[in-house]
């Protein structure tokens, strides 16, 4: 930690116990301008159907709300907002700031307990409301509102612990407070409803306050960041009804300008190394761009193209059927869904909004549709659009400041062949929070099916065990040496010692491409080790030539990782393993070793190998083949994937 970072933690935790004696608080709110026009940066949903939403709604009144691996969780209609709905915890509360929200025996798994504080639920029973005008939706938000303030009063409990959190929190109670008609919704009719719009409004503002007072900074400064900046920005716009409202303002618009540009490289890939987090981010920034520019204080164009250019990078790993890499962490988070399907992909959505958005109709052909959230964020009229006559655009190979190559060929047709490497750095900033050690890995998919994947993440704060796996080298499809990770953890969201991986060679000609590229993640061994991937792809002889290059001097236990996706099924004949998935046959031949040890696992716990987690602490078997022997001195490894 760095000395100006080390003062900043020492100010926030005198901030804090200052803050748990009265000063610096919020309990007090100014008077509220109400008369203050607003415009809405929401559309409303124009030309949709409701019948989806209502009958989401009516669950959502009945308590059933999806959480992660309960799907739905039970909440009831008036649920417990400071229990972890998973393990029954009951957090306590303590001033929410001074909290330990990683102690799984004080507050349970937090991130069950957070998700539903979040408040999407709410924005179906508001959408459901705006399209049916069903009263039953808007009288049952009311209760759950109420509610809320009543047990989750500032600045106590779990909820007032992560200025994040509070960020998210307001962009959805901004989408709910447009949608139910704003400060003069029929809601607020009545002296109960006066009552109701007041005691939010003070909520509101405290909210505002606390993430002003207690921003993410230093190592913390990630996609962190740019949530509160955005929750605060929108709260700015939706409610400016008090005097701080433009310096509130004035400060999160400039932390979004800056950190959208810092925290996304120029060729569009989010430093953190993470994909869900590039779409998570890129809804902070979109949704607060649409906010600016319905306030008449739009952003400038470097910002713009910056949100341009992250989703070309996702419209560029997304193979033919719309399977996305799951490289670096994913918790499954949503700033907010707005569409209420159980097919709804976020990674499409945001390509289809962005087909519009920018006048790119490449991203339409990709996304295939136009979805609820496009419809709700540009309205109908914007996005009037066959997709299916879309263009079809190139596919960007090189990201060399991100970090990723694609090799492949017939890209966007049922022949596709699409090889994403991952070349890049561990992660963003000194901590690395959300990357993987997974320096030199590759993802393969053959016309839209996955056959080589990325396991994905599973676990955050919980089950340590898992969190290390499906974080660390032999979850990845890339070399391990002397059973280490390539980089070395401390802790949950913390890397110490960091493997760099470096791009050496980088050819494209058409059919064919070549990549090398090598990392040092194992030159902290007393005998130091470097790996060196070279990846060769011919598009006449759909074939891939994959050379991996140990160099050392020592002794080393060397191990060549593969992990297929789901429905692949996986037989060994001596130096090769033939593949078959759905109709499609592929041939895995290695160049012969002495004393290698080809081996195949699936789901095994001792130790942990062979596993895939697709949602948020949710994991299944999956089929992983393992080459392992002892080198001593350089050695080369060499395999022919043959599709």
């Amino acid at each position: 930690m760095s000395t100006p970072e080390l003062l900043h933690r020492i100010k926030e935790k005198c901030l804090i116990y200052l803050q748990r004696f009265g000063f610096f608080s919020a309990k007090l709110m100014p008077a509220p301008d109400i008369s203050v026009e607003v415009a809405p940066w929401l559309k409303y949903g124009t030309g949709l159907s409701a019948t989806c939403y209502v009958e989401e709604a009516t669950r959502v009144l009945a308590g059933e709300v999806p959480i992660f691996a309960l799907s739905p969780a039970s909440l009831g209609a008036i649920p417990l907002w400071n229990t972890d709905p998973k393990s029954g915890t009951h957090a306590p509360l303590s001033f929410g700031r001074s909290l330990d929200y990683r102690n799984a025996e004080v507050v349970g798994d937090i991130k069950y307990l957070w998700e539903p504080n979040r408040h999407l639920q709410w924005v179906v029973l508001a959408q459901a409301y705006a399209l049916s005008r069903e009263r039953r939706f808007l009288d049952g938000f009311a209760q759950q509102l109420s509610s809320w303030l009543e047990q989750c009063p500032y600045p106590l409990g779990p909820n007032w612990t992560s200025s994040l959190e509070l960020g998210i929190r307001l962009i959805n109670w901004s989408i709910v407070w447009q949608l139910i008609g704003g400060q003069r919704s029929e809601l607020f009719e009545g002296i109960q409803g006066q009552e109701l719009r007041q005691r939010w409004l003070c909520s509101i503002y405290q909210h505002c306050h606390s993430i002003n007072l207690y921003w993410s900074r230093y190592s913390s400064a990630n996609n962190h960041l740019i949530g509160e900046a955005a929750g605060l920005y929108i709260a700015s716009v939706t409610w400016p009804f008090w005097y701080q409202c433009k310096r509130w303002g004035d400060v999160s618009y400039k932390i979004l300008l800056d950190e959208a540009l810092k925290q996304n490289t120029e060729d569009g890939v989010n430093r953190e190394q993470a994909v869900s987090y590039q779409q998570f981010v890129l809804d902070f920034l979109l949704f607060s761009g649409l906010a600016a520019r319905a306030a008449s204080r739009d952003f400038p164009a470097a910002y713009w193209e910056r949100l341009d250019q992250m989703i070309g990078f996702l419209a560029s790993i997304m193979d033919v059927q719309g399977n996305v890499p799951m490289i670096g962490d994913a918790d499954d988070g949503y700033v907010t869904r707005l569409c209420p399907s159980k097919e709804f992909c976020p990674y499409k959505s945001l390509l289809a909004t962005g087909g519009r958005l920018f006048g790119r109709p490449e991203y339409l052909r990709k996304a295939g549709a136009i979805d609820d959230k496009t419809l709700w964020l540009m309205g109908l009229d914007d996005c009037r659009h066959d997709v299916t006559m879309a263009v079809k655009g190139e596919v960007s190979r090189r990201y060399a400041i991100g970090g990723y190559y694609i090799l492949g060929s017939d890209f966007d047709t049922d022949r596709e062949v699409k090889c994403v490497v991952d070349a890049g750095p561990l992660g963003y900033l000194g901590i690395a929070a959300h990357g993987h050690a997974d320096a030199l890995s590759v993802v393969l998919s053959v016309g839209g099916r996955e056959i080589l994947v990325d396991p994905g993440t599973y676990a955050y704060h919980t089950q340590k065990v898992w969190r290390d796996y499906f974080r660390g080298t032999s979850a990845h499809n890339t070399v391990r040496i002397d059973s280490m990770d390539q980089s070395e953890s401390g802790g949950n969201f913390m890397w110490i010692h960091k493997a760099e991986a470096e791009c050496e060679v980088w050819q494209s000609d058409g059919g064919s491409q070549r990549l090398v590229a090598s990392h040092n993640g194992y030159c902290r061994l007393a005998d130091p080790v470097t790996h060196r991937r070279e990846i060769e792809y011919s598009a006449d002889l759909r074939r891939f030539r994959i050379t991996d290059q140990i160099e050392c001097t020592g002794q080393h236990l060397v191990e060549r990782i593969w992990h297929f996706a789901e429905d692949c099924e996986i037989t060994v004949d001596h130096d090769t393993l033939f593949v078959a998935c759905e109709r499609r046959n592929l041939r895995f031949s290695f160049n012969p070793v002495l004393h290698r040890k080809l081996s195949v696992t699936c789901g095994a716990e001792k130790p942990i190998l062979g596993w895939i987690s697709r949602a948020y602490d949710v994991r299944a078997p999956i089929t992983t083949a393992v080459e392992s022997l002892k080198i001593s001195g350089s050695t080369t490894l060499i395999v022919e994937i043959i599709l």
